[in-house]
């Protein structure tokens, strides 16, 4: 797949700190990059015994974002073992942010491999205006 080198970049960030993940339960170590315009924010996941408490890296990378005061994005790189995409809960809260044409790329530490819209994973997000009274 061909992509851009902002987007390889991006990449480089997610694998590395996929390494530094702590997933002593499933094995399954994740890294994110999310991109905001020049900026990067990096996450990993980080389990814990009680399972609910786990948090993963597209999260956690949002949460840095959002942190440092930034809140508009134009693209996520996740990085797992065998290309897996965001779960559910991530998909909610990166809809939080981002518009369903929103890019999302998917590797491996072989190299990016899809690039999906957050629209394609996750057709019917709960957002603000369902919140609105009728």
């Amino acid at each position: 797949m061909k992509v851009s080198a902002q987007i390889k970049k991006a990449w480089r960030e997610a694998l590395k700190v996929q390494k530094r993940a702590y997933a002593p339960y499933s094995n399954y170590k994740v890294g994110s990059c999310l991109l905001a315009g020049t900026k990067f924010f990096v996450g990993c996941n980080v389990e814990n015994a009680s399972y609910g408490a786990t948090i993963c890296s597209e999260r956690s990378a949002i949460l840095q974002a959002v942190t440092s005061g930034v809140k508009k994005f134009s693209g996520l790189v996740v990085v797992t073992k065998n290309d897996g995409v965001p779960c559910g809960q991530c998909l909610q809260v990166i809809s939080e942010f981002c518009g369903p044409d929103f890019p999302i790329y998917t590797g491996s530490p072989r190299g990016i491999h899809q690039r999906l819209l957050l629209k394609e994973l996750l057709s019917f997000g709960f957002r603000r205006k369902d919140l609105q009274k009728k």
